[in-house]
């Protein structure tokens, strides 16, 4: 059971405890809060609260958190694009509408549950939850990711990722035109302060995060942007992007509708809305092979749907 003691600050204006909980324990929903509040785990001055009442100062807020359930995802025979496998490691191709391992409301489907039906020899190091998980990309974000076998890879690419020497290049295409040709963008990423389904530059406690990008192709509205990471923070390029006022296409969470419905061209904009997801590619990765010590580079192309956003932007812009 994971404790935590909280003390409401006597110069903060009245507040909600489950909003005041979960803005403070990032790790918190409100209805998550809810259910601790519901089953007597949180406290307030030791005696158990509304989750609407008003902290005006002063109280101090008990919580306990239990460990969560334990689970074992199950092996799925799902389809998966292999671009390179040995003993160490896989490297795979992800598709579209695939979360890299299970989670909340999300326990099957997964590209975990698809390696546990291809393969038994995962590394532990990631738990039950992420046996052989290094690194992950969103759901609906395609590409190239590798997964390590055994402990032994797995420390070893999970250090070079820290180290930021991991070679990791995507593919974009983002609503306006930046005015120079290339730049950098260096913001820390956290939790929302506000919408804690998102990852927002103006967090509390930000984590450092840095991404290049490059222009590779203009096409009045839209632009072709190739992107290279320093970190890897959850939704980094998609927070980083967005702004920086080049929300990526088809993003909804970080998208613009109203950059959708200002096209003026009827036939892109419902290439974007069928597209249904951020227009967002793993291109291309590279690292030493955790045991060889040999430079590996894999490549992916451009996912069907992106690519007939792009031959339409090539053919209405030449």
């Amino acid at each position: 059971m994971k404790s935590i003691e909280l003390t409401y600050p006597f110069d903060n204006s009245p507040e909600r405890l489950d909003l005041f909980i979960s803005r403070e324990v990032p790790e918190l929903t409100r209805s998550a809060v809810q259910r601790l509040i519901d089953t007597g785990l949180i406290t307030v001055n030791g005696v158990p609260p509304r989750p609407s009442l008003k902290l005006k100062g002063g109280e101090q807020v008990f919580i306990e958190i239990p460990p969560p359930a334990p689970a074992v995802p199950l092996a799925e025979e799902l389809p998966l694009v292999i671009l390179y496998e040995d003993s160490d490691l896989i490297v795979l191709d992800k598709a579209a509408g695939m979360s890299v391992h299970p989670g909340a409301g999300n326990p099957d489907g997964t590209l975990v549950n698809a390696l546990l039906s291809h393969c038994d020899d995962l590394s532990g190091i990631g738990g039950e939850i992420r046996p052989g998980i290094v690194h992950r990309i969103d759901k609906d974000t395609t590409g190239v990711i590798v997964v390590a076998k055994n402990d032994q890879a797995h420390l070893a690419l999970a250090r070079q990722f820290e180290e930021h020497s991991i070679k990791r290049v995507y593919f974009a295409l983002v609503y306006g035109s930046p005015k120079t040709d290339k730049g950098r963008i260096e913001a820390a990423i956290g939790r929302h302060p506000v919408d804690r389904k998102k990852m927002s530059g103006n967090a509390r406690r930000g984590k450092h995060a840095v991404t290049h990008w490059k222009v590779i192709g203009r096409y009045g509205p839209v632009t072709a942007v190739e992107l290279r990471l320093e970190t890897g923070r959850t939704h980094q390029i998609r927070v980083h992007l967005s702004e920086a006022g080049f929300p990526l296409l088809g993003d909804p969470v970080y998208g613009s509708s109203g950059r959708l419905t200002g096209l003026k061209d009827p036939a892109l904009q419902a290439l974007i809305r069928k597209l249904g997801r951020q227009a967002l590619h793993a291109r291309i990765l590279g690292f030493l092979h955790p045991v060889s010590g040999e430079f590996l580079e894999f490549s992916s192309p451009l996912p069907e749907d992106m690519a007939r956003i792009l031959e339409h932007l090539e053919k209405s812009c030449s």
